[in-house]
């Protein structure tokens, strides 16, 4: 059984920057593909970011492209996601998401395609 600890949530004004980490323990990290989902109050869960087992290949969604990126430390057990150019859209609860894959450079963006979930740290960027 994997778990997942995200930590890095805070509040900070439009234009700022926020950097995501996500602890994995209890599983091999290095065979896992990592996302990140964010759902925002009275909205649905929405896919933001996918990096691949190896983390050379990365998905974003289209609203956080140019501004987020994916990263991980599989030495560390660690994915990261860093945050730029903040907007008060992107206020959310930030979920990371962890499955296992034989394939070293896929990226899943499905909720469904992943086993594995945090508990969310919350985003908030104000006006």
């Amino acid at each position: 059984q994997v778990q997942l600890v995200e930590s890095g949530g805070g509040l900070v004004q439009a234009g700022g920057s926020l950097s995501l980490s996500c602890a994995a323990s209890g599983g091999t990290f290095s065979s896992l593909a990592m996302g990140w989902f964010r759902q925002a109050p009275g909205k649905e869960r929405e896919f933001v970011a996918a990096i691949s087992r190896n983390g050379v290949n990365t998905d974003y969604a289209d609203f956080v492209k140019g501004r987020f990126t994916a990263s991980r430390d599989n030495a560390g057990n660690t994915v990261y996601l860093q945050m730029n150019d903040l907007k008060p859209e992107d206020t959310a609860l930030y979920y990371c998401a962890a499955d296992y894959t034989t394939r070293t450079t896929v990226t899943k963006l499905q909720s469904y395609q992943y086993s594995f979930w945090g508990l969310g740290t919350q985003v908030t960027v104000s006006s």
